[in-house]
């Protein structure tokens, strides 16, 4: 009778009292004792109120409905099926909704039912693969902040390689815990082209040295990206940088003046198709001879040999080249960031200077440029490390009482300190 005398009056309400009433229904329908038959007839109601022409009777049903697992699913399927701002309730909350409609839902939905879908609780990684492949770019973002979600490393790397020239999906990609070390390094490599592309867009440099400047700024974050990464994700690393095209001769020369020897051998070992236990032996060795094999073995340029030889026997001179004392991060820094040595570097540079060698002009531009990388970066650390103790300093002249806390030097003595 209730059923009856509510499809009669909504013919002639107006929207806003049909939304209300529509929306007190569904919550009979949910939690009021019905007989089967009264039930079947609210059901039956509520179907219809799927072909209402206003949004705002849909809304106020998919609302009441959403967060149920009584809801009839014929009814939170058609919703679902709605314009987004009645479909995002029910993709976002119900329980009904199952894996395989929301992968739907995603594939052929407007942006914001995607918002819905990748804001959900408990994201499955299949409808999280779902959005990370058609899902716009905005709700990729969302997805990767929804920290209930479930998502795949390759889903991961997708979102990078449609989006990752965009600014909010990098920073929210690398503030996640759970990102793997390839992932990071795809990221800073779409970072590297999207700065490059600026600059020459900008005509601020020209485009060989802007590829240039942001390759070898890309080259060493991936160095220290590798010094900082857990030892069981060098060697996905390693094979992500060789499918990439990354893995050259100039990266592996970086990380070996770098110190960063678990890089470089990883990195032989792969090229050369070796065990890492071998080339290891191989690189220690006192003698060169299996050194020179194992690089001819990995295919790297002959002209960039006797760089390599010379920053190995280097670090052995200097002692810092054994196992015990080097754990493949940075061998002398005192902050723990992985930079070109500057020692080694300069030996290197001046052993292939010699001329002996051959032709190896390209090689020694690029030694040139390390060694000149590696002098900032000691004279940003010595600068660094020269505030840092005027800090101390002045901390410990505060706690001894010989000048006030509050003591502001004037120009005079500012200008004779």
């Amino acid at each position: 009778m209730i059923v009856r005398q509510f499809l009669q009056w909504v013919r002639t309400a107006g929207a806003a009292e049909r939304a209300e009433a529509t929306a007190a229904l569904a919550r009979a329908y949910l939690y009021s004792d019905l007989s089967s038959d009264d039930r079947a007839a609210t059901e039956g109601a509520l179907i219809m109120s799927l072909d209402d022409p206003s949004p705002l009777v849909r809304i106020a049903l998919a609302r009441a409905l959403a967060f149920s697992e009584d809801a009839p699913l014929v009814v939170i399927l058609g919703l679902a099926a709605d314009q987004p701002a009645v479909a995002g309730w029910v993709l976002q909350h119900s329980p009904l909704m199952v894996d395989g409609d929301l992968v739907d839902a995603a594939a052929a939905g407007h942006t914001g039912t995607q918002l819905a879908i990748a804001n959900r609780g408990g994201l499955a990684p299949a409808v999280s693969a779902a959005i990370a492949e058609v899902g716009a770019p905005e709700a990729c973002l969302v997805l990767v902040e929804n920290p209930s979600a479930e998502i795949a490393p390759l889903s991961l790397d997708r979102i990078v390689e449609r989006f990752g020239h965009l600014a909010a999906i990098r920073e929210a990609l690398l503030a996640r815990d759970d990102l793997p070390a390839t992932t990071r390094q795809s990221l800073v490599a779409k970072l590297s082209e999207t700065l490059a592309g600026f600059v020459t867009a900008r005509e601020w440099l020209e485009a060989d040295r802007a590829e240039r400047v942001t390759r070898e700024a890309c080259e060493k974050a991936t160095v220290t990206l590798a010094a900082i990464s857990p030892s069981g994700e060098v060697q996905p690393l390693i094979e992500h940088l060789r499918a990439s095209g990354q893995l050259n001769a100039g990266l592996i020369l970086r990380a070996l003046l770098s110190g960063n020897i678990a890089l470089f051998e990883h990195a032989l070992a792969d090229l050369a198709g070796l065990p890492l236990e071998r080339v290891s032996a191989l690189v220690h060795d006192q003698r060169s001879g299996g050194l020179r094999a194992l690089y001819e073995r990995a295919g790297l340029p002959a002209s960039t040999y006797a760089a390599f030889h010379a920053a190995v026997e280097a670090m052995k001179d200097i002692g810092s080249f054994d196992g015990q004392s080097f754990d493949g991060r940075s061998f002398d820094s005192q902050d723990g960031s992985v930079r070109l040595r500057r020692r080694v570097v300069e030996r290197v540079l001046a052993r292939c200077a010699d001329g002996s060698i051959g032709d190896v002009e390209p090689l020694l531009t690029l030694l040139r440029r390390f060694a000149a990388e590696a002098a900032r970066e000691e004279a940003r650390a010595f600068c660094a490390e020269l505030v840092a103790d005027d800090g101390v300093i002045y901390d410990d002249m505060v706690d001894e009482g010989v000048i006030d806390a509050d003591f502001e030097p004037s120009y005079d003595e500012r200008a004779a300190a």
